[in-house]
Formats: structure tokens, C-alpha cells, sequence
């Protein structure tokens, strides 16, 4: 079967299953890294693209369990960035030279149709040559129509589990893993490039809700895929529920790796808060994306998913020669291209 995985990279539900039963198996984790390596530097070298992160809102209608900034927790100091601030960030990523900026935040109402676009024009009026990724949750067919008219390029959007019973216990009733896998089509058929993703170790996951993932993946074919290991909250019901395994993570990004080898793929801050050496170490599993954070210093510990979080002081983006340092280590280097999908 695994013979079969390396040489077709797609098997089946079950067969995925029996795949990830030997994640701790040292030889099969070996064997799947040296391909999803050599795949990865087929496609794109030795490059590793930078996406300058700028969390502009964590104000957030919803009130997903396992969340800090979820609407129902009354402990978090909320803020909102203005447009002026925004480009502050872009102007600060861009003399470090990063080309791709991705604006995430919580789902925010105040930042509707109209305001986005104006802000995503802004961006795009100032910084002509660069990619403009969206991370703002689950809108309207029309909402995403015209952030794309206004000139956003790409959108993440993790689908945290495509196990119904397992979306249930994340999310109160007003969501819908239908509704979420939906949105994910219509960014698709709307042009954007398009990011799904999951948590690895979310309270309650077993090893086929992830291989219910990677069919789901297949299904969708996404451009970027975002995985991280679950990290608790201490202001949600999950406080005390272990944390996701950092190994299954690189285990799982390697996997990912062979079944979509063009694919965009982030060493993510998660596995980094994770393992000191995190990043480094999904970057020699297959990873090619790292995301520096360009919010204002003052924010970035408001922006506060989950515990621990790396990067919320002075060193995060602005320490470009400490982030190429780490990504040299791994055996990469730090590009600015805009990194592009490739088709």
C-alpha cells in the first residue's frame, strides 16, 4: 500500500487509514519524508516563500469551541486596525521584502463588502506587484465576487475537519460543515487560489476523521493547504485537553506533500509554538511557506487563538535575517517572489 501511495500519490479512504496507522513507524516516516523532499525540491528548488501576516480584527461573530478569539469569551482586550494601519503593515513587509500579504481575521461585521473592498484596492493601488491573500471566514458567493473584483488573489480557509459528527463538537449549531465546504467550491470557482487545512489532534479526532481529510482534499484540490497541531486555549471548554502531536503533524505534511506535489504549503506558526525547531522541521517535511506576522507589535498578542503563541513581540517579521537563518538550516532559502501556485 505504500508502495502504491508513493508511486499513484491517491488511495482510498481506507487505505489512507491504513497509511497513517504507521506514523510512528520510523521507516515508513523516513521513506514518505525522502519522497515528499524530493517532490517538493522537483517544483520548487530550494525556495521557501514568505506570506507577511497582518491579523487586522479579533472581533469574531462566532463562537467556535475551541477558539480564543470566539465570540463568547469576555476576556479578550478586542481591536480593529484602520485602513492607514493595514498599509503601514504592507509598507513595513514590503521594504523587508516580503510580495504576498494575507489580512485574517476573526469574522468581523464590521468589515463589510464595502470597507474590504476599498481596502483590498488600497493594497493592491500601493503595492501593484504583490499577492493579496484573504482569511476572513465564510461569506456570500457575492461577498467573495467582489473581493475578487477588487483584486484579492487568494484565500484561506480551513475547513478544521470534514468529519460531520467531529464538526459538531467544534462548532455551535449556527455553523455548518456544509455551508463551509461550500464556500471552499465557490472561491474555487471564482479564480482565487484557493487554501483549505485542518487541525491535527483536535479533541475527540481519530485517524479516520484525517483520512476523511486528505479524501476531502482530494476532492477539492486546493492550492495552499494550511495544517497545524491542535494547541489548546485556557478561555475555552478544551483548556485542558493535550495538545496535537508535532510528529503526526510532520508525518501528515509529508503525506500531503505526495499527494499534491505543486502544492503551497506552510511550516505553520502552530507547530512552531509547538517545537522550538517546529518550522525547520516542517520545512524538511515537505513544507515550502513560512508567515512571518506584520501586525502592529501592540496587537499581535490580542490575536490569541490559542496558548502560547509564537511571534507576538518585536522579533516576528522585522527579524527577516533570524527567520532566513532558521530556513537555511533546514537546507532552504528565504525568496521574495510572490510564490505563486503553480498550475
Amino acid at each position: 500500500m505504500i508502495d502504491k501511495f508513493l508511486e499513484l500519490h491517491t488511495l482510498s479512504k481506507s487505505e489512507y487509514l491504513e497509511l497513517l496507522q504507521y506514523w510512528e513507524n520510523e521507516e515508513v516516516v523516513k521513506r514518505l519524508r525522502t519522497e515528499a523532499v524530493s517532490l517538493r525540491k522537483q517544483y520548487y528548488g530550494d525556495k521557501v516563500f514568505t506570506r507577511g501576516l497582518i491579523e487586522f480584527t479579533n472581533y469574531c461573530k462566532n463562537n467556535c469551541y475551541y477558539c480564543g478569539i470566539r465570540n463568547g469569551n469576555r476576556h479578550v482586550d478586542r481591536y480593529r486596525l484602520t485602513e492607514d494601519e493595514i498599509l503601514e503593515c504592507c509598507q513595513t513587509g514590503y521594504e523587508l521584502g516580503y510580495h504576498t500579504f494575507v489580512l485574517q481575521g476573526g469574522e468581523d461585521p464590521y468589515y463589510h463588502d464595502e470597507r474590504m473592498e476599498h481596502i483590498i484596492r488600497a493594497v493592491k493601488n500601493q503595492f501593484p506587484d504583490c499577492a493579496l491573500t484573504l482569511s476572513l471566514g465564510e461569506k456570500s458567493y457575492e461577498s467573495y465576487r467582489r473581493f475578487r473584483e477588487a483584486g484579492a488573489d487568494r484565500y484561506l480557509l480551513r475547513h478544521e475537519t470534514a468529519d460531520e459528527t467531529l464538526y459538531r463538537s467544534l462548532h455551535p449549531s449556527s455553523m455548518s460543515l456544509k455551508a463551509r465546504k461550500q464556500c471552499l467550491f465557490d472561491l474555487k470557482e471564482l479564480g482565487y487560489q484557493v487554501g483549505a487545512g485542518f487541525m491535527v489532534g483536535a479533541p475527540g479526532q481519530t485517524l479516520e476523521h484525517l483520512a476523511e481529510d486528505l479524501v476531502f482534499l482530494q476532492e477539492l484540490q486546493p492550492q495552499m493547504i494550511g495544517i497545524g497541531p491542535f494547541v489548546p486555549h485556557h478561555d475555552t471548554i478544551y483548556a485542558e485537553e493535550k495538545a496535537g502531536s508535532v510528529e503526526l503533524t510532520l508525518f501528515l505534511l509529508s503525506v500531503i506533500r505526495i499527494m499534491f506535489p505543486k502544492v503551497l504549503l506552510p511550516a505553520t506558526t502552530a507547530l512552531g509554538t509547538m517545537d522550538p525547531r517546529g518550522r525547520e522541521k516542517g520545512l524538511a517535511a515537505g513544507a515550502n511557506v513560512v508567515m512571518p506576522n506584520l501586525s502592529p507589535v501592540k496587537n499581535r498578542k490580542l490575536y490569541e487563538l490559542y496558548d502560547n503563541k509564537i511571534c507576538t513581540g518585536e522579533e516576528a517579521a522585522e527579524c527577516r535575517g533570524c527567520l532566513g537563518r532558521r530556513v537555511a538550516s533546514a537546507g532552504y532559502r528565504l525568496v521574495e517572489d510572490r510564490g505563486d501556485a503553480l498550475v
